[in-house]
């Protein structure tokens, strides 16, 4: 029987500038659906992300009443654990209960969002054509340079499918953000053995 499981966790406050903070969720996946590039996949995101992959999953699946992401409240206080927390708790039961749709399950936007660090703007083109790379490609990149699973399965030995470490990084988009250099399921080489 198929099974998708995600876990939001490890709320860390990011400096977006010397006067600005944010917090991002790591958000983890495991599962065994045919739907998923990868089985096992860990991604940061921040909550503006969550806004705009709702903005998108609405406008393709407009017949589709989607859950309710927590409330953006202007009294949010990020050194408030247990506002933290509830932000954390509605952020998993939104991915959740969109996880249990098919039709949203088939949005590329939502794959992206759940197994790379493209920024919204990277995946929006991606999707629309307009990169040098497919969905499927930018999530084995991602997974390439994520060395916390192993290889889930010989394509990735083979070179099948699968975009050279170097190929244009640069300008393709495929480079990560910034934000996963924070990311909390990137080992470094020295950590991989524990």
């Amino acid at each position: 029987q198929e099974f998708v499981t995600v876990l939001v966790r490890d709320p860390r406050t990011q400096k977006e500038d010397s006067w600005h903070s944010y917090i991002d969720y790591e958000i983890f996946i495991h599962t065994n659906s045919i739907c998923f590039t990868r089985k096992t996949s860990c991604v940061r995101r921040r909550f503006r992300e969550f806004v705009w992959l709702r903005q998108r999953l609405q406008s393709n699946a407009a017949l589709i009443q989607l859950p309710e992401l927590p409330s953006k409240t202007p009294f949010f206080n990020m050194n408030n654990p247990h506002h933290v927390d509830h932000r954390r708790q509605g952020l998993q039961e939104f991915l959740e209960k969109v996880l249990q749709d098919a039709l949203l399950l088939s949005d590329s936007r939502l794959h992206l969002f759940l197994q790379t660090q493209l920024s919204p703007e990277d995946m929006e083109a991606c999707v629309s054509g307009q990169t040098k790379y497919s969905v499927a490609e930018a999530i084995h990149k991602f997974a390439s340079l994520n060395r916390r699973f192993p290889i889930e399965d010989e394509e990735g030995k083979n070179g099948k499918n699968n975009v050279e470490p170097d190929s244009e990084s640069s300008s393709s988009g495929l480079r990560p953000s910034d934000d996963s250099i924070s990311c909390g399921c990137r080992a470094s080489p020295a950590s991989e053995e524990s």
